[in-house]
């Protein structure tokens, strides 16, 4: 089976980086842990994160689906959306 490029969450060592955008337009940049912050869940792994934006104060969350290899199979964000890489400044 072949992987498409992940669009929005980047993976550097122990770590994913992504970015978020709120409602108001604040662009929120998130460094999310593989050990501390990502549970085991059935059938692999999951994250949920609770997004306070610093200037506007706007909150988001962030939920994403792992596989066993830790690779994203779904991702949503109530209250935002994820900025592609493409995008990232």
């Amino acid at each position: 089976m072949f992987f498409r490029r992940e669009e929005h969450l980047k993976s550097e060592g122990n770590f994913f980086l992504c970015r978020v955008r709120t409602r108001s337009g604040e662009v929120v940049p998130l460094r999310i842990s593989k050990s501390a912050e990502i549970s085991p869940s059935e059938g692999g792994y999951y994250l949920r994160k609770e997004i306070v934006a610093p200037k506007s104060l706007d909150r988001a969350v962030l939920e994403v689906w792992f596989d066993r290899r830790m690779r994203p199979v779904r991702k949503a964000v109530e209250g935002g959306e994820l900025v592609p890489i493409q995008e990232w400044r």
